[in-house]
């Protein structure tokens, strides 16, 4: 079953190439949805897919990329929105 989260991501995140991992990640674990920064500085991500798949996308998240600094991870469940694939949203 197809589950949604919206993740918003706080710390040094953007302008280190935040949204390209999250990309590749999404392609690694089937994930639909987009990648955006947002104008606070902060990371948004609308993920959808297998809540299986969708749980390991979301621990690499938490971590990102070696250069970033994740402070904090706010996830919420949304209805489903039917993405059909993953991309940056600018």
């Amino acid at each position: 079953m197809k589950t949604h989260y919206s993740i918003q991501i706080y710390g040094r995140v953007q302008n280190i190439g935040f949204r390209y991992f999250a990309v590749m990640k999404a392609g690694e674990y089937q994930i639909c949805g987009t990648v955006r920064n947002e104008p606070d500085e902060t990371v948004v991500i609308e993920a959808e897919g297998a809540r299986e798949q969708l749980d390991i996308f979301l621990a690499d998240i938490k971590k990102g990329p070696g250069w970033a600094r994740v402070d904090d991870v706010k996830v919420t469940q949304l209805p489903v929105a039917d993405y059909t694939d993953f991309r940056v949203v600018y």
